[in-house]
Order: C-alpha cells, then sequence, then structure tokens
C-alpha cells in the first residue's frame, strides 16, 4: 500500500465510527428513552475517543509525511491529503482523556437540556452547562496553543474552517447598524399592505408529516436515503446515504414546521449531493457550516418563503387539511411566510431578524470565552441584548438561553455561521436566477430540477475539494458578501 492509500484507509476507517456516532446522537434527540442517558454517554465517548485515536495516531501522521512526498496524485487527492492534515493538526492538540471527557459531559448536559427546556428551568441545566462550557474552552485553548490561533477562531474553525472573528465582526456589525430603520420600514409597508387571513387550526400532526414529505419528495429528497421524525430541536444528521432529520410540530400552527422541515431538508440535500467517490474522507465532506446553512436557507427562506413557492404548494396544503377559500391561495399563504415580527424564538424567526438573534449569540459567546460573562448571568446577558438588537425581552428562559441545543452539546463557535450562511443563500440564489433564468417560474410549476441539479454542480458536489470562498466565488463570481442579502430584503419585503 502506498502512503496514500494508507491515509485514506485510516480516513474511512473514523469515517464509519463517525457515521455510527451521528446515528446515535440522533437516537438519542429523538427516540431513545429517557433512561438511556448514561449508558448512552458512554457508547458516544468510546466512539469519541476511538475515532480521535485514528486522527491523532501515529499511523495517520506517518502516512500524511509519506504521501506529502509522493507524486501523482489527482487534485482531489491533494485536497484531500491537505484537508486530513488540518484535521489531524486539530486531534492532535486535545489528549484522549479530554476527547472522553468532553463527550461525555456534552451527552449529559443535552439530557439535562431535554428536561430543563420545558420546565423553563435554567438553575437544572445551570452545572452541566457549565461542565459542558468548560471542557469545550479547554479543548479549544489545546488547539489554539497548537495552531497559534485566538481561542475563540480556533473553536470557530471547527465549524468554519479559516473564518476569522475581524470578518463575523464586520458583517454583523454592519447588519446591527442596518437594522433598526429597516426594519421598521419593513414593519410599516407590512401594515399598509394589511394583515393575512387567519389560517384555522387544528392542523392534525400526523396530516401535517404526510404534506411535508410530499413537498420535500418534490423538492429533490430521496426517502430511501433519509428519513423525517419529530425531537425537541429540529435537526439533520445521520449520513449521506442515511440522512437523518427531525422537527417539531404544533396543531395551532402549520407553517413553523413546514419552514423547520424544508430548512433541514436543504441540509440532507447538500448531505446526498456529496461526491460518492469520496465518501468517508475529509474532502468528501461538507466544507463547512457557512455553506451548509446556505443550503438549508436557499431552500426555506430564498424558494419556500416567496410567492411562487406558494402559489405551487397552497393547492397540496389546502387539500391535505380540507381548506378552502381566500385564506388558502398563494399571495395569503406568502403574506404568512413572510411575515415580520419581532420575537423570542430563533428558529421561528423571519428572514429579516433572524441575523438580530445570531448575532445576540455570538457576543455571548465572545463574552464567556473571554471571561466577561459568566454562565450564571447569562438569562439578565440574554434579556439585554436582545432589547438592544430588537426592542423585546423574553419573560422567561424556555425563549430565552434555554431555547436553543447547542451549547447544552458543546458547539461554542456554530452560531455565527446561520447568519453567514443566510448571506451566503442569497447569493447563491441570486446566481442560480441569473444563470438558469425563469427559477420563480419554474418554482411556481413545481419543477424544482434545474435549481437543485444547479446546486448540486456548483455547491454539493464540490464538498471540501476547496474554501469556502473559492467555492462560492467559483459559483456566484464573488467571496461571501452581504450585498445579495440586503438586495433580496429589500425587493422582497419592501418593493413588493
Amino acid at each position: 500500500m502506498t502512503n496514500y492509500a494508507t491515509l485514506e484507509a485510516l480516513n474511512a476507517k473514523a469515517g464509519t465510527l463517525g457515521e455510527a456516532l451521528s446515528i446515535l446522537y440522533w437516537d438519542q434527540q429523538s427516540m431513545m428513552p429517557s433512561g438511556g442517558g448514561a449508558s448512552r454517554a458512554e457508547q458516544t465517548a468510546l466512539l469519541e475517543t476511538m475515532i480521535h485515536d485514528i486522527t491523532a495516531g501515529a499511523a495517520l501522521g506517518e502516512a500524511l509525511e509519506g504521501a506529502g512526498k509522493e507524486a501523482g496524485l489527482s487534485d482531489w487527492q491533494q485536497a484531500n491529503l491537505a484537508e486530513t492534515k488540518r484535521q489531524y493538526i486539530r486531534a492532535t492538540a486535545i489528549p484522549s482523556d479530554l476527547v472522553a471527557a468532553k463527550s461525555k459531559a456534552e451527552s449529559h448536559a443535552l439530557a439535562v437540556w431535554q428536561e430543563a427546556r420545558p420546565n423553563n428551568d435554567f438553575a437544572a441545566a445551570l452545572p452541566a452547562l457549565r461542565d459542558c462550557f468548560n471542557l469545550s474552552k479547554q479543548a479549544g485553548q489545546a488547539i489554539a496553543d497548537k495552531t497559534g490561533q485566538p481561542l475563540y477562531e480556533a473553536m470557530i474553525d471547527g465549524f468554519e474552517p479559516g473564518l476569522k472573528v475581524a470578518q463575523i465582526d464586520a458583517v454583523f456589525d454592519d447588519y446591527a447598524a442596518f437594522l433598526p430603520d429597516f426594519l421598521d420600514d419593513v414593519l410599516a409597508a407590512q401594515e399598509k399592505r394589511g394583515e393575512s387571513l387567519p389560517l384555522d387550526g387544528p392542523f392534525d400532526v400526523e396530516t401535517q408529516k404526510g404534506v411535508f414529505q410530499d413537498i420535500m419528495k418534490s423538492v429533490g429528497f430521496n426517502f430511501d436515503n433519509g428519513r423525517l421524525d419529530t425531537s425537541a430541536h429540529p435537526f439533520c444528521g445521520g449520513t449521506p446515504s442515511d440522512v437523518r432529520m427531525t422537527t417539531r410540530y404544533r396543531d395551532e400552527d402549520f407553517m413553523d414546521a413546514m419552514m423547520g422541515v424544508l430548512h433541514e431538508t436543504g441540509h440532507a440535500l447538500y448531505e446526498q449531493g456529496l461526491p460518492k467517490d469520496f465518501g468517508r474522507q475529509p474532502v468528501g465532506n461538507a466544507r463547512g457550516m457557512v455553506l451548509h446553512e446556505s443550503q438549508s436557507l436557499t431552500i426555506e427562506m430564498q424558494v419556500v418563503r416567496s410567492r411562487a413557492f406558494m402559489n405551487y404548494a397552497a393547492p397540496m396544503l389546502a387539500e391535505a387539511f380540507g381548506k378552502s377559500g381566500p385564506a388558502w391561495t398563494g399571495e395569503n399563504l406568502a403574506k404568512h411566510a413572510a411575515r415580520v415580527a419581532r420575537s423570542f424564538i430563533r428558529v421561528e424567526a423571519d428572514e429579516v431578524t433572524y441575523p438580530a438573534h445570531v448575532i445576540l449569540r455570538y457576543r455571548l459567546e465572545k463574552a464567556l470565552l473571554a471571561g466577561d460573562l459568566d454562565l450564571a448571568d447569562l438569562p439578565q446577558a440574554w434579556g439585554d441584548g436582545l432589547e438592544a438588537l430588537l426592542g423585546i425581552r423574553p419573560d422567561n428562559d424556555r425563549e430565552g438561553c434555554l431555547q436553543d441545543i447547542h451549547w447544552y452539546m458543546g458547539a461554542f463557535g456554530y452560531f455565527p455561521t446561520y447568519s453567514l450562511g443566510a448571506m451566503c443563500a442569497a447569493q447563491v440564489f441570486a446566481a442560480a436566477r441569473d444563470q438558469l433564468g425563469d427559477v420563480e417560474g419554474q418554482i411556481e410549476r413545481g419543477e424544482f430540477g434545474s435549481l437543485i441539479t444547479w446546486l448540486r454542480e456548483n455547491i454539493h458536489s464540490k464538498a471540501s475539494s476547496g474554501t469556502t470562498d473559492e467555492i462560492l466565488t467559483a459559483a456566484t463570481g464573488t467571496g461571501l458578501c452581504a450585498d445579495a442579502f440586503k438586495a433580496h430584503l429589500r425587493k422582497r419585503y419592501l418593493d413588493s
């Protein structure tokens, strides 16, 4: 075996273990009984340690060194070598005992959060969250010490390679300054257009599941390689050949669940479109969460919340729920889908105010990691921050610092990618529209094939063969910027 072949074999072994781990995480959030938490923590910690032993092991280090001297590697193999090396440097920074401790703490914190959130009991979640935070920070600091990165950038790098705090600050500070006046203008325009007609429920949950799955199929999701289930927090996990998605339902309102389903479908389409020839190799994985979120938000925000999509979906929804009349026209459904309001829950927020929710979490993360904020003070800081950005303050922690799962899974550094992904989505969709022509007309007719094929060719199939900016520039002509996002918001909310 050549050194490169050895490297691929080791990557494939770690990748297979990672797939098993992903299924266990999905099960923990959707199917596992409450009494399974302790054993699940042991299972996930063991798998995390086994993966770490490979990705930070001497055998991989030797294969990396030898493969770097081999001639004749293809561009994709060279990219795989580079991505393996990047991950190897990060992995070798963290000792195995810290990997195991961190995994157990995250599994425990997740279980505690699942009980604390519905009970509105942040005090009950705080000790587990503190353990999770401390171990995440310790791992981040170990990586920072090895790579020379600042602590927060070392942690962000695990979700979006190469992303700098200065880049995030520039984009977020710009949007935070843009939002107040723009939001006032949008709300005034919305009031002038008049209220949407109410959509009277209840909406049977099983009926919701059925019609949403029909829409998922029409958009291009392959149920032979994936499934949709229910959890406390919507997410997409699993593997490219076995994608696991979840959402949550309310019988008084189907719109939030539909948006959650189609958001996760965007993630799933990306996973299903990754190159099979490099499956279980670092280069064959999604590039990072900015592009991943761009794909979920291309579907949810750019497509599903549009008038064209609602014209397509209105008859399906009306038939499924046994409804008729002017409330069930595409125009009225589009008003519901594009309704803007100052609200507390991030995953239910409109696309105008959504970035404010992410900016809040980003600022809190920075303060926590800098030692300027203690976890015990999160509820107060959360309320202060949201009030400063949107002028509202949550009455309880379930609508505040307990609403998201991420920190209780150790995912510090993840949040910035959400809004950067929204900006990337606007840029991607604008490029697709320019290159494909009448995309809105195709969407209105329920023809999604051209758009999905374009995304497959320009984003999904590229995997990690280049940086986010390289892939985005090749697809759209420019690196990531907020211009297309602002133009999209003005067109949808002020010009229409």
